[in-house]
């Protein structure tokens, strides 16, 4: 009977054994005892065994930071500003710095009465005794020259009365603050202490014809109740006697 058995059996079970064969003899075989195959061991070291710590010198010399300056601030409000100036006050308040604050007679008696008991009973302002108020109201126009002396009464009493200070700062009830008053106070202590921030000039300029012969009525000058300035159509000359300055 011939034979039926199929030719490519014996190379299919040759092709399958010899592959197997390969690589047990791989792994088991060996040049001078070193496997043909092994695990490479790398010897690279890692860049923080090589970092050497920096030699601190004994003799550092620190210098001392600068004094920092004392503010003067005037915080003015009007009537119903007796909760922001409160929220002003308390969110510039630092123990270094002087304040006074002013609400004007348009207020009610009992708004200012509560500002004043604030500012006198707050434990702080009290141990500290950096915080006054100006219990006798002015009434001051916006852009008037109430205004203007209300500024100057304020600055008249801090300078008799809250000591030495370097810079004087006007605000209102509705202003906020930016910076804390920490970082403000060790900006300026690096700037000079007779740097003045009011840009003033007597060269006026276009302000002559504009600012200096109009004639400007504040109301508050004669009047009980709060009112706008306002503009006459009469023009003055420009005064001799002094020299104007303008900012």
């Amino acid at each position: 009977m011939p034979n039926c058995q199929p030719k490519w059996i014996l190379p299919l079970a040759f092709g399958s054994i010899f592959p197997l064969f390969l690589l047990c003899f791989t792994t088991i075989a060996s040049f001078n005892g070193v496997p043909l195959f092994f695990l490479y061991r790398s010897s690279y070291h890692f860049v923080e065994n090589q970092l050497k710590p920096i030699p601190v010198s004994t003799h550092i010399t620190i210098s001392t930071p600068p004094s920092p300056p004392r503010f003067a601030y005037l915080i003015s409000g009007s009537a119903g500003n007796g909760k922001m100036l409160r929220r002003m006050l308390l969110a510039i308040y630092h123990p270094l710095n002087q304040y006074i604050v002013h609400l004007d007679r348009k207020a009610s008696p009992a708004e200012r009465q509560t500002i004043e008991q604030f500012v006198t009973d707050y434990k702080v302002f009290k141990e500290v005794g950096n915080v006054r108020m100006i219990t006798k109201a002015n009434l001051v126009t916006y852009r008037g020259c109430t205004m203007v002396a209300n500024t100057l009464h304020a600055a008249a009493i801090l300078l008799r009365e809250g000591g030495n200070w370097d810079w004087f700062i006007n605000l209102s009830a509705s202003d906020y603050p930016l910076v804390t008053q920490d970082d403000l106070l060790h900006i300026f202590s690096y700037v000079p202490r007779d740097l003045n921030f009011i840009d003033h000039t007597s060269k006026m300029g276009w302000k002559a014809g504009q600012r200096a012969k109009p004639v400007i009525i504040d109301p508050a000058l004669y009047n009980s109740k709060k009112a706008e300035v306002f503009w006459i159509t009469q023009r003055r000359s420009i005064p001799t006697a002094f020299k104007l300055f303008t900012g």
